[in-house]
């Protein structure tokens, strides 16, 4: 087993200590501040050692490579962006600090998330349609590594798709610019030009994202141990649970227990590292 170890700046002093607890055989550079430790073991320490000194750990089998993957499927606000997309569009409403305060709530697995959506759409009733615009255009950041992560898959030839409890506004325009295959997420009613406080359709919560993994394996014919999930909520709990990977981005702390990995310190495109 090999131990992947990355994040902002990984020290020389780090490795070294990493290496003798784990009783690791070799090391392997795996990119700027990403490293491969060969043969590393388990030890009750690690996770503290880590954490400490902002290191992401993950143990990876040694023939686990990305091109043994199939399937990507990720989680958008707070994820692959940097904004929860509702938040910044109640701020046009002067409602920002309530929508937010629901929005962690929901996040961390404290509230419905059919329910937490309900009352926060209905907040926004009455916005003009040019707000979302303004969200996109003026707050919307792409967490970092994004791009690097979306070329990445690409050249392994796994197929993308971008699922989020957000809006098909922001949804639809990034898969255009990212190239994800598919793209799927509430769709916010809009009459006359505003909007009306609610959602067209089904609401995409926790299962409704399950659902597309498994949609999108059954018609590619893919098996689960072939797809990468990753998000950073409790509506994203099931389907990092259905993938064969399930990564922790960012996560709230509900989410880093369940997954299979965690990123916490480095960008997205340690996914990639993970299995270079």
């Amino acid at each position: 087993m090999n131990l992947v170890v990355q994040g902002p700046k990984v020290e020389t002093r780090a490795l070294k200590d990493l290496a003798t607890m784990t009783g690791s055989e070799g090391l392997g550079r795996l990119g700027n501040n990403a490293f491969r430790l060969i043969g590393a073991q388990p030890h009750p320490d690690l996770e503290t050692y880590c954490e400490t000194h902002q290191l992401d750990f993950a143990f990876v089998p040694d023939n686990r490579q990305l091109k043994n993957f199939r399937l990507f499927v990720t989680d958008m606000d707070s994820t692959l962006i940097s904004i929860e997309c509702i938040d910044e569009i109640a701020d046009m409403q002067g409602l920002k600090a309530e929508v937010a305060a629901i929005t962690e709530a929901a996040m961390r697995g404290e509230l419905d998330f059919r329910e937490s959506l309900t009352r926060r759409v209905a907040l926004l009733k009455g916005l003009p349609e040019e707000a979302l615009a303004q969200v996109f255009h003026e707050r919307l950041r792409l967490n970092p590594g994004a791009e690097t992560l979306m070329a990445g898959l690409k050249q392994a030839g796994l197929v993308t798709v971008l699922v989020s409890g957000g809006f098909t506004y922001f949804t639809e325009r990034l898969q255009k610019q990212l190239g994800f295959d598919y793209a799927v997420a509430n769709q916010l009613e809009i009459r006359k030009g505003k909007l009306t406080g609610r959602v067209k359709g089904e609401v995409i919560d926790g299962e409704a994202k399950r659902h597309t993994l498994r949609l999108v394996c059954e018609h590619h014919g893919f098996p689960r141990e072939s797809v990468i999930a990753a998000g950073d909520g409790a509506n994203d709990l099931p389907m990092l649970a259905e993938a064969g990977i399930g990564i922790a981005y960012h996560a709230k702390p509900v989410v880093r227990k369940q997954a299979t990995h965690a990123i916490s310190h480095a960008g997205l495109d340690g996914i990639l590292k993970l299995f270079a």
